[in-house]
């Protein structure tokens, strides 16, 4: 490894510090007014500077700030060679319909070059509801695959190599009882837990502060989240029990910067209610893993992926006290932003993606996600998706992007957005220690007021135009809809019931009874892990919907407090 001479590298500095005050200052003079520089900011609302000098990061320690790719801090990247060993996997978002459904588009992705999975669930699933619920109607399989039960999830996994690939799960307010239909599927069809990889999000704190799919208060629903924890600790070892997901956030009206805090915030919760139950930071601290969101403002994005790894590492180290350098490392999964794709003019929506994919590559992602060119106007289409994982394997094959790590690590601009993104990080931090933590935060409606307050400022910029969006607010035809939309077979909903009225009559009832029977009295004691009742639950194929009941009965529903 190459050794830094760090006082000849202060000595560059100086010198080219000295050459800004002369030559440099005298070129910026004569450029015109128009190219000032206050006038333009980040989406977080960080000035952007118009020329970036070595006084910008005149601070910057290459040792202590950057280090070598593989090495802590990792704000070069979490591997010494990164994408020229393996590239990052590519991991499509899907799920529609019924499980059938879903199951025959997991295989056209795989006989098409994805790497990975990613199920999607429906609004039923995601609220802890059976599809043949009367709240549930309308809702089934129209945004994500209808999981009522293991029949269901064997269905979904049929013929699928869950071996070789790794699995990630969208899922939140119920997510141990779904990952438990996986854990009984896979064992059904001859795959043992231990062998078995993938990711649940099961991210509840953040589902208070944006996306609200949560089903029981916050107390007995974190108890349920270290229960994963500490189940996939022991049991599990390939699996990442939670994916601390900024996605949502953002999705929600958050900028990059509040994107990145409450995230990172939410993280070291989680840390700290797993130490609480008893565990060693360092038996369960290298399965977590983060979701983030990757938007339009380009080197904005590379910065928040490049702090996020830094902070991160520091954190775990000298804060909790970390040893084991896999502890250190963020690994994250990027999904670029549904929210930035436009219902006008979808075909540009492809442009957006490929930009924020390049984005999420430069900044260091180990899976990526990109959407297709539809979302804005359905759930996609065969030729929208081929089209999304084509322009992964373009950047991966094509672009030469995966030849050098890190590639814009050193730049100016780069580097000092990295560090305002850190500084930021440590503002909002402060501010929700001194309101006694993450959970009390949520409690007095903070971080819902803070992305409240962005999503206003974004909407007036978008109105006044001070914010461009191609398609929206300027540059806009009137064109008819000219691409296919995916439509969902109409009889899917019947199946669905008829299907699960059949389970229901066809199962060994005493035997369901008898297993949420002992489910509900081990809630009500709340001393053991939960997830080893819940796997027999479902293999006594007690349903979705039955196996929640009996947790709300004990828990109780969590009631928003409507602060915002």
């Amino acid at each position: 490894m190459a050794s830094f001479n760090l006082d000849k590298v202060r000595s560059v500095q100086r010198e080219r510090k000295r050459w800004e005050d002369t030559t440099l200052k005298k070129t910026i003079s004569r450029l015109p007014e128009s190219a000032g520089e206050d006038e333009y900011t980040t989406v977080s609302g960080m000035p952007v500077n118009r020329l970036y000098t070595p006084a910008d990061i005149a601070d910057l320690d290459y040792e202590r700030d950057l280090g070598m790719p593989g090495e802590y801090p990792f704000t070069r990247g979490v591997h010494a060679n990164m994408y020229r060993a393996k590239p990052w996997t590519m991991r499509l978002f899907a799920g529609f319909g019924t499980a059938e459904e879903t199951n025959q588009r997991f295989k056209y992705l795989l006989d098409h070059g994805e790497t990975g999975l990613s199920i999607a669930y429906d609004f039923p699933t995601l609220y802890g509801r059976d599809s043949d619920d009367p709240l549930a109607e309308g809702e089934v399989g129209t945004c994500g695959v209808a999981m009522s039960s293991l029949e269901d999830m064997e269905m979904l996994l049929e013929g699928l190599p869950l071996d070789k690939i790794t699995t990630s799960m969208t899922i939140n307010g119920p997510a141990p009882i779904v990952w438990a239909m996986y854990i009984a599927a896979a064992e059904k069809k001859g795959y043992p837990r231990h062998i078995l990889g993938g990711t649940t999000q099961n991210d509840i704190l953040k589902e208070y502060i944006a996306q609200n799919t949560y089903i029981y208060p916050p107390a007995p629903s974190l108890k349920m989240v270290v229960d994963t924890m500490e189940f996939g600790t022991k049991e599990m070892p390939r699996w990442n029990t939670i994916s601390i997901s900024g996605y949502h956030i953002r999705e929600a009206g958050a900028t990059a910067l509040q994107e990145l805090a409450f995230t990172l915030i939410d993280g070291l919760t989680y840390v700290e209610e797993g130490i609480k139950r008893g565990m060693d930071v360092d038996d369960f601290a290298p399965r977590l893993s983060f979701f983030f969101n990757c938007h339009n403002d380009f080197f904005e994005e590379i910065a928040k992926f490049r702090a996020a790894r830094r902070i991160w590492a520091r954190e775990l180290k000298e804060t909790y006290g970390a040893k084991n350098p896999r502890s250190w490392i963020l690994r994250f999964h990027t999904q670029t932003a549904g929210c930035s794709l436009t219902a006008q003019q979808p075909e540009i929506n492809i442009v957006r993606t490929a930009i924020q994919a390049l984005a999420a590559v430069l900044g260091g992602t180990q899976s990526l996600h990109t959407n297709s060119m539809d979302e804005a106007l359905a759930l996609p289409s065969d030729k929208a998706v081929k089209i999304a994982l084509r322009t992964q394997q373009i950047l991966a094959h094509e672009s030469g992007v995966i030849n050098s790590v890190d590639p814009l690590g050193g730049s100016y601009m780069v580097e000092a957005l990295t560090n305002d993104m850190e500084r930021g990080f440590y503002d909002y931090k402060r501010k929700i220690d001194a309101l006694g933590g993450m959970l009390s935060a949520i409690n007095q409606g903070y971080p819902m007021k803070e992305i409240s307050d962005a999503s206003f400022r974004f909407q007036e910029e978008m109105d006044s135009k001070r914010r461009i969006m191609v398609g929206a607010n300027e540059y806009v035809e009137d064109e008819p809809l000219t691409i296919p939309i995916l439509a969902i077979d109409p009889k899917g909903y019947e199946r669905q019931c008829q299907r699960l009225a059949r389970l229901r009559l066809e199962r060994d009832n005493e035997k369901t009874s008898a297993s949420l029977e002992k489910l509900r009295s081990q809630a009500l004691l709340g001393q053991e892990n939960i997830m080893p009742h819940l796997i027999d639950c479902c293999n006594a194929y007690a349903t979705l919907g039955e196996i929640a009941g009996v947790l709300r009965k004990v828990y109780g529903e969590h009631k928003d407090p409507s602060i915002v």
